[in-house]
């Protein structure tokens, strides 16, 4: 049994090596967006690898995240959460002294296998190692302290990228690396899931994540057009059919079709689908507007993302609550709502927009909708499945959630139009980034609607989540053990 008390020395240093470990990631799936103007100007790179610069961290965190869970139940969560921490922080190095776009785009689908590792862990070491007295508190506090990372986040790679440069939005994780392991070494006790048998299912994690790279790489050259996007749009597909096909004949699957059985379930995911679809589309392109198009810094443009997560590190709690007495049918309904009110509000964010009157009303109203939606999201997700499986249930969520907004960051320049060279024409920006919000707020106008004539309150006697602040927003809280039951 965990017997680490959170006021002892011990309990302090285990909380400080998971909020460094988890705040490297979260960082990074952050940060980065503010910094792609610099990166496309300095190594002169076209539109399609900014988007593979975004995408090829979350291709490969999204299709091995599941994996990643289940290595720590298996093998020790400290040692996959240090062998996570070590690998996050050699390819940020690689990042870091990338000499052209294409190293740059391999060392950060390395990054995303290394978040795949770490991410899952630094939660459930927390919950492995705290005495059942201090852990909901030990929980709140690591969720906190993370939620402060990802509001300081944007304004550090801002002022990184203006200071020493862009470069220095990867090297960062260097030194945060060398602080988290020896801690993690020396304080985290060892644990592991006894039970865990069976094995793993790498088949099904590389037909996931080689379904999502052939579908994104197939949107982003879709406007190239040519023998080699439809030959990568079908084998995409296939590897999507296949993966279906694997999870369905294994007996231990990453992903068990029928978990989706459960129509709460389903519905709640696809609810994700279009919220995050939504958001990964925004934050990628918003970073961009605000600096091609307003002619923000990057610091200044770091800086007037911040709202959004502030309002959901302050507000996501209250929210939760609100969500417990009235069910989440409401909250899920209006939360989308609201996210597309602010996203259709960003058209006003033209050249010479006023960042008090044009930008800031945009985020806060986004900003309200998500603190609105986050924690339903997550409770019902949680909700909608039997307590044992609650953990992989949470897992299949985040991961549909970061796999929306890759997609999303692959299509949207495509359905609105961006040329190769659009981030260095200002005018050809602004109107494809309209275009793109519409889209956008659609995506989440059909979430708001799937949600209102599908969802319902769960059972009284489900699993409650954990983490009760959240600030993270692509995508929701990683609750439980994930896939601890199936892949171990």
């Amino acid at each position: 049994m965990p017997d680490v008390r959170l006021a002892s020395p011990q309990g302090k240093w285990i909380l400080l090596t998971t909020v460094l470990g988890s705040s490297m990631a979260m960082l990074d799936s952050t940060v980065v967006n503010v910094a792609l103007p610099r990166i496309g100007r300095d190594l002169d790179a076209n539109l399609s690898a900014l988007q593979w610069t975004v995408n090829a961290y979350m291709v490969t965190l999204a299709g091995l995240i599941l994996l990643g869970g289940a290595l720590g139940d298996r093998f020790g969560r400290r040692k996959v959460f240090v062998v996570g921490v070590v690998w996050f922080a050699v390819a940020s190095l690689l990042c870091g002294i990338a000499p052209n776009a294409g190293v740059l785009i391999a060392a950060r689908a390395l990054q995303g296998v290394g978040g795949a590792l770490l991410t899952p862990g630094s939660l459930a070491l927390i919950q492995a190692s705290f005495h059942a007295d201090d852990r909901g508190r030990a929980v709140g506090l690591w969720s906190g302290f993370g939620g402060i990372g990802a509001a300081v986040g944007p304004f550090v790679g801002g002022w990184l990228v203006d200071g020493p440069g862009w470069r220095w939005v990867f090297l960062l994780n260097v030194p945060l690396a060398l602080v988290c392991v020896p801690v993690a070494l020396r304080h985290v006790p060892e644990s592991g899931d006894q039970q865990a048998h069976g094995r793993f299912d790498v088949l099904g994690a590389v037909l996931g994540a080689l379904a999502l790279a052939l579908v994104t790489y197939a949107l982003i050259e879709a406007g190239e057009g040519g023998l080699v996007v439809v030959v990568s749009a079908v084998a995409g597909l296939a590897a999507a059919v296949a993966f279906v096909v694997v999870e369905r004949r294994r007996p231990d699957p990453m992903m068990p079709p029928d978990i989706f059985a459960s129509r709460q379930f389903t519905a709640v995911n696809l609810v994700t689908l279009c919220v995050y679809a939504a958001l990964g589309g925004f934050f990628f392109l918003a970073a961009l507007q605000l600096q091609v198009v307003v002619g923000y810094s990057a610091l200044a443009a770091g800086t007037a993302l911040l709202p959004t997560t502030v309002l959901m590190l302050l507000l996501s709690a209250r929210s939760g609550e609100l969500a417990d007495r009235i069910g989440p049918r409401i909250p899920l309904t209006v939360g989308p709502l609201l996210c597309a009110a602010g996203m259709l509000l960003m058209l006003r964010v033209g050249p010479g927009a006023s960042y008090v009157s044009d930008v800031l009303p945009a985020l806060v109203v986004l900003g309200l909708g998500l603190v609105t939606l986050v924690a339903p999201l997550t409770a019902t997700v949680l909700g909608s499945v039997s307590v044992v499986r609650a953990g992989l249930a949470s897992g299949i969520n985040n991961a549909a959630a970061r796999a929306a907004g890759l997609i999303a960051v692959a299509a949207l320049p495509l359905l609105a139009g961006m040329g190769e060279e659009a981030y260095r024409e200002p005018a050809a920006f602004d109107t494809a980034f309209g275009k793109a919000m519409g889209w956008c707020a659609g995506a989440l106008v059909v979430g708001a609607l799937i949600a209102a004539t599908v969802v319902r309150r769960p059972p009284p006697d489900c699993k409650r989540p954990e983490c009760l602040r959240h600030g993270g927003v692509t995508a929701p809280p990683l609750e439980g053990e994930p896939v601890r039951k199936r892949l171990g």
